[in-house]
């Protein structure tokens, strides 16, 4: 899965990104929008960690997905 994919399919995505990151909300998600350094950002910012660490959890759930 490469990550056009994930943005193409963002509706269905959406739910996935909600289990992994509870702390992300529904308005977090909505306004990423599929865009992974906005994904990236929100995780940041909402659990506290280095971007390079929130870009390797972004990575480890799009393999996953």
């Amino acid at each position: 899965m490469n990550w056009d994919q994930i943005e193409g399919n963002w509706k269905q995505f959406k739910g996935q990104a909600q289990q992994q990151w509870g702390k992300l909300t529904n308005d977090d998600l909505d306004q990423v929008e599929g865009r992974r350094e906005e994904l990236v950002g929100r995780i940041q910012e909402r659990y506290g960690v280095a971007k390079d660490e929130a870009e390797r959890e972004v990575d480890n759930w799009m393999d996953r997905s």
